[in-house]
């Protein structure tokens, strides 16, 4: 006989997991499945965040930051350091460590919470019946489970240039990125993006000559433009050659190289080889699998699985969430969904607005945002004021020894309610959290400007721009 569940959620990345979870908590019979195997066969939940994304770049980022540090400001501290030497096989391993920790870390939540995990790949096996939709797992699980209510998780899956498939050789996903055994010469990254520049950042640290080539004219197009400037003139200095408006032509894969054909912004021919060539031009909804025909399931044309603004589908008691469905790509997107999902499922009013969801890329300096930048205000004809704080003037910046960057507000010109910030520089990924809680509370920039800010600290940078928005900056 079929072993049932109310709930039954299909992935286990950062909103399958965190969805399983919550609706256990919330008194549901709950089962998750998923198929990722570690290298020793066995169950590694986490999905793409956990395995080969979020987690162990971060970790690498951390790694080769502290070996850029070492090499080059630790001096400056009165710190010298003599044979510096790189061991990447420890930082790998380090790296590979960490997500383990993850990995189970998720499998002893799902026990504390009464969440029967399975391992495999579930599909759906018919129609649903009165007990609900029968489901079948793969190997290792082996089983056929039932559920009331279902919830896809599937994430997705790295985009390859046509003709230029991933071998994670020598041409690499954010996966072969991951876990590059030695240190190229000359890397290739197609796409300046959040992975191509992160990963880009990495090797460069390490050693590698980074050429970025970008297909569109601009560069982070999504970001506040005065921020993505000052990010192409902060990276170019460190080393990064960052190409726009290049047209990829041609890839071609040697023995030990790859060579890439393309056209420069002034449309002119060009010819580099590379070590290794890393692919980073966005990521397609994984669906493949989930014998989404058996039920019709429906798809959108870019292959999403089809929801309403409450992750429904068309099928009664089937949800999806994350990666999936519409809206960014992030993990913590895909959290607030599951959590939301699994309120409603329980007849709650879950929560989850699109317009303060933070966004963060993990280079160094770092950039984050929440809210509408300041080219989307004047395209949508909003009356808006603007302020600006340099770290260069923060006191904790300056003993941190990093003064790049900056923080900027965007605040309504009438009401003075906050429509945007955005920050480049040290820490920028805990900076922001402040400005989330602000905008989603409707306050004012003069709300931050009147907030009590610990000095010395970064955050101070935080309350000046929100007082430069009536030029009444008290450090610059």
């Amino acid at each position: 006989m079929s072993k049932q569940f109310d709930v039954v959620v299909i992935g286990a990345g950062p909103g399958g997991y965190i969805a399983a979870i919550r609706a256990a908590q919330l008194g549901f019979s709950v089962a998750c499945v998923d198929a990722w195997v570690n290298e020793k066969g066995g169950p590694a939940p986490g999905g793409t965040c956990t395995n080969v994304g979020c987690i162990p770049s971060k970790a690498l980022l951390q790694s080769s930051e502290h070996y850029e540090h070492a090499g080059h400001a630790f001096k400056d501290h009165g710190i010298d350091v003599a044979g510096l030497s790189l061991n990447l096989p420890q930082m790998l391993k380090r790296k590979d460590t960490v997500v383990k920790q993850n990995n189970d870390g998720i499998l002893f939540l799902f026990k504390k919470n009464k969440v029967t995990f399975f391992h495999g790949r579930a599909a759906f096996a018919g129609a649903a019946t009165a007990e609900g939709y029968p489901l079948t797992v793969s190997a290792p699980a082996n089983e056929t489970i039932v559920g009331k209510q279902v919830i896809i998780a599937t994430g997705s899956n790295a985009r390859a240039l046509p003709g230029a498939d991933f071998d994670e050789k020598l041409i690499l996903s954010n996966e072969g990125a991951l876990a590059i055994g030695d240190v190229p010469a000359k890397l290739g990254v197609i796409g300046a993006g959040v992975i191509g520049l992160e990963m880009g950042s990495v090797w460069r640290r390490l050693g590698s000559e980074v050429t970025v080539l970008e297909g569109l004219p601009t560069f982070l197009g999504a970001v506040d433009e005065q921020i993505a400037k000052e990010a192409n003139k902060l990276f170019t200095k460190q080393g990064l050659s960052i190409n726009l408006g290049c047209k990829i032509n041609k890839v071609t894969k040697g023995d030990s190289n790859v060579t890439v054909e393309y056209d420069n912004a002034k449309g002119e021919a060009n010819t580099a080889v590379f070590d290794k060539l890393i692919v980073s031009i966005g990521r397609t909804p994984n669906t493949n699998g989930l014998a989404a025909d058996k039920v019709g399931l429906a798809l959108d044309e870019r292959g999403f699985v089809a929801v309403d603004d409450d992750c429904k589908t068309n099928l009664p008691g089937v949800w999806a969430i994350g990666d999936v469905v519409r809206g960014p790509m992030l993990a913590h997107k895909a959290e607030e969904e599951g959590v939301a999902v699994a309120e409603r499922i329980a007849g709650q009013h879950g929560h989850t607005n699109f317009a303060t969801i933070p966004w963060v890329i993990y280079t160094s300096p770092e950039i984050a945002w929440v809210g509408r930048t300041e080219q989307q205000l004047k395209a949508d004809g909003v009356a808006y004021k603007a302020g600006t704080f340099p770290f260069l003037a923060n006191g904790r910046a300056r003993a941190l020894g990093d003064t790049s960057g900056m923080v900027k507000f965007l605040a309504d010109a009438t009401t003075d309610e906050i429509l945007g910030v955005h920050i480049i520089g040290p820490m920028a990924s805990e900076l922001i959290s402040e400005a989330v809680v602000a905008m989603e509370f409707k306050a004012s920039a003069e709300d931050i400007a009147r907030i009590c800010h610990a000095h010395p600290s970064l955050s101070e940078a935080t309350k000046e721009a929100a007082l430069a928005i009536d030029k009444r900056t008290l450090n610059f």
